[in-house]
């Protein structure tokens, strides 16, 4: 199972992008999707989550501002990131439950760079 994510730029304060995140392999549900980020010397911090039934968190720092959603179909998560901050300037990873063969495994996907000018 490969998660490939994209969506990630340059923007300024108060811009807004869209991250997407694809999984593809050997996949029978996605339970879980979630997106993290992590900014230089800091730890990787969970932004948000969403059940396969379209239940979400949020990270306090995001409430109001971001959205995320995904699409069982496609087995795509994304994040709609509005009113960046130069706070938020970080990589992005998602990650998923994946189930296969009666088991559940967790793969992460390989980071895009989001970078807000103030």
């Amino acid at each position: 199972v490969q998660l490939q994510a994209s969506g990630g730029g340059l923007v300024q304060a108060g811009g807004s992008l869209r991250l997407s995140c694809a999984a593809s392999g050997s996949i029978f549900s996605i339970n879980d999707m979630r997106w993290y980020h992590q900014a230089p010397g800091k730890q990787r911090e969970l932004v948000a989550s969403i059940t396969s039934g379209g239940s979400t968190k949020y990270a306090d720092s995001v409430k109001g501002r971001f959205t995320i959603s995904r699409d069982n179909a496609k087995n795509t998560v994304y994040l709609q990131m509005n009113s960046l901050k130069p706070e938020d300037t970080a990589v992005y990873y998602c990650n998923a439950d994946v189930e296969y063969n009666g088991r559940s495994f967790r793969y992460w996907g390989q980071g895009t760079q989001v970078t807000v000018s103030s």
